[in-house]
């Protein structure tokens, strides 16, 4: 262990010796010049790509220097990239060139454009980078968002790397801010987090000493780097420490989660992390069969965070893999967001995680009395560690602001080196979240969380969210975005009347919508149709999957005296089931509606007819959705039935499995309705399309 804190200290002691990232890589560049910085694995399992941190710095240099031709210091550059490696040079390259890069996803469908474009509105970006493959398909996408072609589109694959050699070197002050981390999930009001050199290299450091990594870690990711956690911990960490890092689409693991595990057995992986979902979508998804081989002794961190942390997630990943190393020591429970650049809390006292069983109705009133685990209403929490270096969390009582005592919930105030500069162009936000002080001793300034919780022996305990913002599969979404999707959907919903909130069922948080039908519909009402369109419009708009909808009385969605929709108090009375309902639709969570006999796998393709294929599809969807097999309408598309971009993923995995050959996943994502899929993947001039399935 001594050994551990010794390598741990000069590492940070090293890095604490550059001011900006670009003189980390530079240094990177110099000492380890035919490193294997990243590796990025293919669709194709078998092919993979790599970057030496000698040609990442080439890359970054030709980039920037072509982006110096074409813009000033301090523009804002939006990275429009499919995973890749492409997108880490051109993160660098902005870095290089003294931009403020902000990280984005390649847009595969109109639906994805609004929100692109809302986040050029708010940043004043007039660039936009890509590679030359999704610049086709941008250039498609762009009839449906006009504005968008004012951007000055480049395709960076294509930049001359000879331009590298007119590089000149310059100072960048640590607090210059080195890109915008936009707040996911909002399509209607985007805020970008400004991140300085500094807050990404302080936050690094507490990574190091928090999730013990050094030259000789081994990092395997498919976490997006869009997203603070794959931004962070996927891209910089490796580079901070000069450690190699392994690393997917979110889609390869998404499709086959044994693609992930698989990849930390081959390269023998020392640390890995995902949401809490992830690790739930491996215990349930990967076969006895696909375990065989696996390996995972030498997985020493294994981070949960970026949403709730279950301990029944926990379990069942433990039990499921420990036969094949995983120790249950592994586990780095893990708080987070993105306005302090990403983690908050992790390191831990113990070498195992917390778990703490408190009385459900004291938490109500945000007292903590603990309780044992054979006891009614009671709750269980994960601990999340503590803070390291100059970190700190205060608990504040958001009425008075002023620190709670021990014992009581309150709302996670914290500050720091690692929290950000604000939200960019947002004074007054920017203000009231990163500027707040307690009423008390004025101590400040920190960052408002708008999350609940509490320390026990010096450990963070996440309870709930003070604020309305409901995450799901690790994604912030707003519910005003979603509650004004679902009321375009239908002409027989009242405007400015409905709310979006999450509910916990199951150790998972999952979407309900009510909604107010409009007075003149209540007569002629087709509740189904209704129901049909909000879940048809949410799916398509927010990838959400939503667990239940509720159709109200006019004039009867609890409402505050100034007009206001209360969205708690419809969470209390959609729980004790008091809200005035017309016509209610939920998941059915304990309905079996087919039988495993359905998906017997067949000899080969060519045996595979487009009713046999067509009939696996309707029987997935009714078996994933909880669906009669009756109620799927082969006419109908995949995301009428609600089905999200996950669902898809899985789909394609699952379909592909059946199949024994590979399809392309655009079938899935563009195909007018299921009886179309099934046509095309049976037509025989398509199977210039397909490939055998290597895993």
């Amino acid at each position: 262990m001594n050994q551990i804190i010794t390598t741990l200290t000069n590492s940070i002691c090293i890095n604490n010796n550059f001011s900006n990232l670009v003189d980390i890589l530079r240094y990177r560049a110099l000492h380890q010049p035919n490193q294997t910085a990243f590796t990025y694995l293919e669709e194709q399992e078998e092919l993979k790509t790599t970057l030496t941190y000698q040609q990442l710095d080439a890359k970054a240099r030709s980039i920037a220097v072509y982006l110096q031709n074409i813009s000033t210091p301090g523009e804002r550059i939006l990275l429009l990239y499919p995973p890749g490696l492409d997108y880490i040079a051109a993160f660098f390259g902005c870095l290089y060139a003294e931009l403020i890069a902000i990280p984005l996803y390649s847009p595969r469908n109109n639906r994805k454009m609004s929100r692109i474009q809302s986040i050029m509105e708010d940043s004043q970006a007039q660039i936009a980078l890509t590679n030359s493959r999704s610049l086709i398909n941008i250039q498609t996408l762009l009839n449906h968002a006009p504005d968008l072609k004012k951007l000055q589109w480049l395709a960076t694959d294509e930049i001359d790397e000879n331009l590298a050699e007119q590089w000149e070197s310059k100072s960048v002050r640590s607090v210059s801010i080195a890109y915008l981390q936009y707040t996911s999930g909002s399509t209607s009001t985007p805020k970008g987090v400004m991140i300085s050199h500094e807050n990404a290299l302080e936050n690094s450091a507490e990574i190091a000493i928090s999730w013990r990594t050094g030259a000789d870690s081994v990092l395997v990711s498919w976490l997006p780097h869009f997203h603070d956690f794959g931004q962070i911990y996927g891209v910089i960490q490796p580079i901070y420490n000069g450690f190699p890092c392994i690393f997917m689409s979110p889609a390869s693991f998404t499709q086959k989660p044994i693609r992930w595990l698989k990849a930390i057995s081959d390269y023998k992986a020392t640390h890995s992390g995902a949401p809490n979902f992830a690790y739930d979508l491996c215990a349930d998804k990967i076969k006895p069969e696909q375990r065989e081989n696996l390996d995972l002794s030498r997985w020493e961190i294994a981070v949960n965070g970026a949403e709730p942390v279950r301990k029944q997630t926990l379990e069942n990943f433990y039990h499921v893999f420990a036969p094949y190393g995983f120790r249950w020591s592994t586990f780095y429970p893990g708080y987070g967001l993105a306005e302090a650049t990403l983690k908050v809390s992790s390191a831990r006292k113990k070498n195992s995680p917390t778990i703490l069983t408190v009385r459900a109705d004291s938490l109500t009133n945000n007292l903590i009395v603990e309780a044992s685990s054979d006891e009614a209403f009671t709750r269980t929490l994960v601990g999340c560690g503590s803070t390291v270096l100059n970190s700190k969390v205060v608990i504040v009582n958001p009425e008075s602001l002023t620190q709670s005592p021990s014992g009581q919930v309150g709302e996670i105030w914290v500050s720091g080196p690692s929290i950000a500069q604000g939200y960019w162009g947002r004074i007054e936000e920017t203000q009231r979240t990163f500027r707040a002080y307690l009423t008390d001793n004025e101590e400040g300034p920190l960052l408002r969380t708008g999350d609940l919780g509490f320390v026990k022996d010096g450990e963070l305990f996440i309870t709930g969210r003070i604020k309305d913002l409901i995450v799901i599969r690790g994604s912030n979404h707003y519910p005003q975005d979603i509650e004004l999707t679902a009321e375009q959907s239908h002409a027989g919903l009242r405007s400015g009347y409905s709310a979006a909130f999450a509910i916990d069922e199951n150790e998972q948080e999952r979407l309900v919508i009510v909604c107010e039908i409009e007075r003149s519909y209540l007569r002629k009402l087709d509740a189904d149709e209704v129901i049909q369109a909000i879940r048809k419009a949410v799916s398509q708009e927010h990838e959400l999957e939503i667990y239940a909808v509720l159709l109200l009385k006019t004039g009867s969605i609890p409402k505050t005296s100034s007009g206001k929709i209360q969205r708690k108090a419809c969470h209390t009375q959609f729980l004790n089931n008091q809200l005035d309902v017309v016509q209610e639709w939920k998941v059915q969570s304990n309905e079996k509606v087919i039988n495993e006999g359905q998906f017997s796998m067949p000899n080969n393709l060519s045996n595979i007819i487009k009713s046999g294929t067509q009939d696996w599809l309707i029987s997935w969807i009714a078996k994933e959705k909880n669906l009669d097999i009756k109620e799927i309408d082969p006419n109908q598309s995949l995301t009428y039935y609600g089905l999200s971009s996950l669902d898809s993923m899985n789909l394609h995995g699952d379909l592909e499995t059946w199949l024994g050959y590979s399809i392309v996943p655009d079938w899935l994502w563009d195909s007018p309705s299921i009886d179309a899929l099934a046509k095309q993947i049976s037509q025989p001039q398509n199977s210039v399309f397909v490939s055998k399935v290597t895993s």
